[in-house]
């Protein structure tokens, strides 16, 4: 209840704001404006600041919205309650035609692909004749309740907010959830994510056609608001201070974009009003002021208002504890009588004329610690992205019991039970701890967005917390399961990364350099707790630079050199081998 608090309160002053006597219409008409510009921002808050996804052409999905209730309404006379589902319908569409091409671009390509076909669908809203042309379409009719129709700015202002508050709700429901975490761990990059099954075009495309679909729904209330549709309000300028909008509230926050909206359409309605008085008239002034008091508003609050407001509360929201006395099931996986749990067979990666990893061969056997070591550039953490498929060998086999993972993806390799951490921590740093290792539980859940968005898979999500805050227990990082993953120390970030991996329930655990950054007893809880693993039945494949704790922890190891295996043997007979000491240990061992 505390929670749902502030919601509450906000609706509530919503709600009374056009019942006050004497009320300006023009405040009214702001805030219609406000509640418009906020339903756009939210989309690109889960697309840009959440997803990591940027678009500039937010406002054509304003378009698609309003030109098709404008087309049903006038020219076919259709109810506009009835254009309602078709309106986010054509919307929807759209993102999915535009974001099969979009979503798969990066980096600086993807802002300049939203600008392109941004640019291109406003020109084609002002020339087709069916849509008015420049002129766009007038007469659209209001919004009706039996004899009620919503004529003016104070009638169709609760049918705006209501939209407003019932996304909002929608949105946080989706981010709070395991589809909201597949999501914001996109913005960390793509491999992070798809080693724990993630379909990540999947995910990008979902929140691509979610933000167009909540445009389109702010495109048909500006119809109906407006009663005409043209295309200036779809255009690029409008694209670009919609996202304005969504950084200065706070790109990754939810009622970021309901607070950001109001800073921007306040501050240039002002500006727009009183600045040709001050200075005599002079056009686009107000242009000028509003870019520097963003840029200097953005200085003050980099990450945006809303968590520049949040953070200097003077209480923070209680979390709720996961009942740890929940289990989920042990994923499905084919058994077999073979004690070899991971087959290497002459597996080699090539990048042009660089061999990095040279017909390398070895297993890994059921209950076994094998370590993979060598000195840097000696194909390690190559040979690890073979066995995981980040990358595809060149020619050679590997084989999880039996099965052949030749060129498979990193989301069917980890359902076959194989589990990793990397060299570089990938963690989603403004996520807390327990979010971040539910990640690694991404494939033992079952519910989706839309379920997600209507709270039906609280029983799933229950479950899901309640494995990953018992993985964090098993790591000893039970104090700071609730802590940002980005304020911890490298070496606990490492420790929290083992933990996500374990949330996989894996047979074979690889481990990419996990006593680095550690001190002394946390290298020995370390240990303690992978030959705790060995003897529960797992197999552990690590990479570890210090030889005290690989020689002390690992059955086997595997020594390469310039991509080549040079030894393997027990930790006895490699701190013996010739050649090892002289590719890697040094005469001193």
């Amino acid at each position: 209840m505390s929670q749902r608090l502030p919601l509450i309160i906000f609706t509530l002053a919503m709600a009374v704001i056009p019942l006050i006597p004497g009320i300006p219409p023009f405040w009214i008409v702001l805030l219609d404006n406000i509640g418009l510009a906020a339903l756009v921002a939210m989309g690109l808050v889960l697309l840009t600041g959440v997803g990591g996804l940027t678009s500039f052409g937010q406002a054509a999905f304003c378009g698609f919205g309003a030109y098709t209730t404008a087309v049903l309404t006038t020219a076919y006379g259709v109810s506009p309650w009835l254009t309602l589902p078709a309106s986010l319908l054509v919307s929807g569409i759209a993102a999915v035609l535009l974001g099969i091409v979009t979503v798969r671009l990066s980096g600086h390509y993807l802002p300049l692909g939203t600008i392109a076909w941004g640019i291109g669908l406003f020109y084609l809203f002002s020339k087709l004749e069916f849509l008015g042309r420049n002129d766009g379409i007038s007469g659209i009719p209001p919004l009706s309740i039996g004899s009620f129709r919503m004529l003016s700015p104070d009638t169709i202002y609760y049918a705006i907010w209501i939209a407003v508050l019932v996304s909002a709700l929608l949105t946080m429901n989706l981010l709070d959830s395991r589809t909201g975490r597949a999501i914001r761990a996109l913005r960390r990059g793509h491999v992070a994510a798809e080693a724990f099954g993630v379909q990540t075009p999947r995910a990008k495309l979902l929140v691509f056609i979610y933000a167009a679909v909540l445009a389109g729904l702010s495109g048909w209330l500006y119809a109906h608001f407006q009663r005409a549709a043209n295309p200036t309000p779809f255009g690029a300028q409008a694209g670009i201070e919609y996202l304005f909008i969504a950084v200065v509230g706070g790109a990754g926050y939810v009622w970021g974009a309901v607070l950001g909206a109001g800073i921007v359409v306040v501050l240039k309605e002002v500006l727009q009003s009183y600045l040709p008085y001050i200075f005599g008239g002079q056009s686009q002034l107000e242009t000028i002021v509003f870019g520097i008091m963003l840029v200097l508003l953005l200085q003050l609050a980099p990450a945006g208002v809303w968590p520049w407001l949040m953070s200097r509360l003077p209480f923070k929201p209680a979390r709720k504890t996961p009942d740890t006395s929940l289990k989920l099931e042990h994923p499905a996986r084919a058994s077999g009588t073979s004690p070899v749990l991971l087959h290497i067979e002459k597996a080699r990666k090539q990048f042009g004329g660089v061999i990095a990893v040279n017909d390398v061969s070895f297993d890994v056997n059921a209950r076994e610690i094998v370590a993979l070591i060598g000195p840097n550039g000696a194909g390690k953490s190559t040979t690890f992205n073979l066995i995981t498929g980040v990358l595809t060998a060149t020619s050679g086999k590997i084989a999880v019991l039996g099965k052949e993972v030749e060129n498979a993806p990193p989301q069917e390799v980890v359902k076959l039970g194989v589990s990793r951490t990397f060299q570089h921590v990938k963690l989603v740093p403004d996520m807390t701890v327990l979010e971040n290792v539910a990640i690694g539980a991404h494939l033992r859940g079952s519910s989706g967005a839309i379920s997600s968005m209507l709270r039906l898979d609280r029983t799933d999500e229950a479950r899901l917390l309640a494995e990953a805050a018992r993985q964090i227990e098993r790591v000893g990082l039970s104090d700071q399961i609730d802590q940002l993953a980005g304020s911890l120390s490298l070496g606990q970030q490492r420790i929290v990364e083992i933990a996500r991996a374990l949330c996989v329930d894996p047979q074979l655990l690889l481990l990419d350099e996990p006593a680095a950054g550690l001190r002394h007893m946390e290298k020995q809880r370390l240990a303690a707790l992978l030959r705790q693993l060995r003897d529960g039945g797992m197999s552990v494949l690590l990479v570890e630079h210090d030889m005290g704790f690989v020689m002390d922890l690992a059955d086997r190891i595997v020594v390469l050199d310039f991509g080549t295996k040079i030894a393997e043997g027990a930790p006895a007979a490699i701190k013996r081998n010739p050649d090892v000491i002289k590719a890697y240990l040094g005469a001193a061992a």
